[in-house]
């Protein structure tokens, strides 16, 4: 049976790091973490988010030099601790990024490889290289232009799997992820299905789906009125989280009784 990935909880706020009765990584935004003056001593085992969908979504390009981003990404490691790997300025290739950009998917795929290739000198493998495209081959020609550049894909122990967050189709991201195996991907914003779809695919993912949810349903029975829903509430995300978990393991004990 292949080992189960790794899921990290997003988390909209950083002093969830420090949490006691948590029992799982988180994924955090460089932009929660930026508002920081002192930035949160973490208990638990976390990965760090770019931020670029904001960048290029609010600016069109990125605003923050990789000198800059090296800079912060370092001080996280060293402040924070457990720092697991941070992505990279990377480029995502969704129709309102290219519009507002006004870059073609290749240019935007060159982007990413190159500032990874300059993040990669400064921080070593705390930073993961990212694959990026639209439809389906845009990935494999992603794998190409990395070797292109010198690096081997196969020997990285986490890659980034981009612009599948915001796919509702299932179906597409599992063809995208079977595609590039047998690397080691990470699946950036894959919501509960499609985890559960590719667990054999993925060594890890990261989702804030849970946020999405809760602002379709009721405030959990004792959250303070003060919020009139759960979309920023740790008690929800971590139901939400423990309830993919099981999901998961029932999966995997099925799998399990029908592979006998």
């Amino acid at each position: 049976m292949p080992l189960t990935p790794t899921f990290f909880l997003g988390a909209h706020h950083p002093t969830w790091l420090k949490k006691p009765e948590y029992d799982g990584p988180f994924f955090v935004s460089r932009t929660s973490l930026e508002r920081y003056k002192t930035l949160p001593v973490s208990q638990h085992d976390w990965a760090m988010d770019s931020g670029g969908f904001t960048q290029l979504h609010k600016h069109g390009q990125w605003t923050i030099t990789a000198k800059d981003y090296a800079t912060f990404v370092q001080r996280c490691f060293d402040e924070i601790g457990r720092l697991q790997w941070a992505a990279p300025q990377d480029w995502m290739c969704e129709e309102t990024a290219l519009k507002m950009s006004g870059l073609t998917v290749q240019e935007h795929q060159r982007l990413t490889i190159d500032n990874f290739l300059e993040l990669r000198q400064i921080l070593g493998e705390l930073v993961i290289p990212v694959l990026q495209g639209w439809n389906d081959d845009d990935y494999l020609v992603s794998c190409d232009m990395y070797e292109q550049a010198g690096v081997d894909l196969t020997k990285e122990k986490v890659i980034g799997l981009g612009t599948v967050c915001r796919r509702n189709a299932t179906e597409s991201i599992s063809r995208i992820i079977d595609s590039l195996q047998p690397l080691n991907l990470h699946g950036f914003g894959i919501k509960g299905d499609a985890f559960l779809a590719n667990l054999d695919g993925l060594v890890s993912a990261d989702s804030m789906a849970w946020s999405f949810a809760a602002r379709y349903q009721p405030r959990l029975e004792g959250c303070p009125d003060t919020h009139k829903t759960c979309a920023n509430c740790y008690r929800f995300a971590d139901q939400w989280r423990k309830k993919l978990l099981n999901s998961i393991s029932e999966q995997r004990y099925k799998q399990q009784r029908f592979s006998v």
